[in-house]
């Protein structure tokens, strides 16, 4: 009676980290307020593969433009320091991502401190969370033995945790001032080891990495 007790409880216990698997992108409750709108907002793939929501203005057409203003990426709201991610952390994963992203513009556009004339687009960005969550269980663990050592190493908070970095982000066509795509974005890490671990730059780089990929490769 013990065992079959035990072998429903960690059943149970997988169902709900089942229930539970990180979503691909990011959910209304996760938005910050850093975008005018979310409306319209839909999921979609991008050319790293990575699932996220956006919306495009009808006739918007990346090529009709030569020029950008960047506007430097930020945190939106302010971090908070804890015991797992630090102030030098921020500050890495911010000057990154600036670097980064105004490369990546640079190659497929004049970069211009200020135009309101045509062909312009304007992009401001934020970084608007970092996270971590408990990874669900994988299909070879879902058999009873296999279910109860899942489920007590969850409750103990050994169970491996994905590294996850939210951005938001918009383009503006400065000759009319009016926004022309939008997108929300949620980003995975390198998988850290329990949910102690401290998340590090270098946890996060890859996201900023793919991220670069999809602006040179977005048409």
């Amino acid at each position: 009676m013990k065992v079959k007790t035990v072998i429903v409880g960690g059943a149970l216990a997988a169902t709900l980290l089942l229930s539970g698997c990180t979503s691909k992108t990011v959910s209304q409750t996760q938005y910050s307020g850093f975008l005018p709108s979310y409306e319209g907002l839909t999921p979609v793939e991008t050319a790293s593969g990575q699932k996220v929501l956006r919306w495009v203005a009808p006739g918007f057409n990346v090529a009709d433009y030569d020029k950008l203003i960047y506007q430097s990426v930020r945190f939106h709201p302010t971090p908070q320091t804890t015991d797992r991610i630090g102030q030098q952390t921020y500050a890495e994963l911010l000057k990154y991502s600036n670097n980064r992203l105004t490369q990546a513009f640079a190659e497929r556009f004049q970069l211009v401190g200020f135009s309101s004339g045509p062909s312009t687009l304007e992009f401001r960005g934020a970084i608007t969370g970092v996270s971590s969550s408990t990874e669900g269980l994988k299909p070879y663990e879902v058999i009873p033995v296999a279910l109860v050592i899942a489920g007590a190493m969850a409750a103990s908070g050994e169970r491996d945790q994905n590294s996850e970095l939210f951005l938001e982000g918009e383009f503006i066509d400065t000759s009319t001032g009016k926004p022309v795509m939008r997108v929300v974005r949620k980003g995975f890490g390198k998988t850290l080891s329990n949910d102690k671990q401290a998340i590090t730059f270098a946890d996060l780089k890859p996201i900023i990495d793919e991220l670069t990929t999809d602006v040179l490769k977005f048409h």
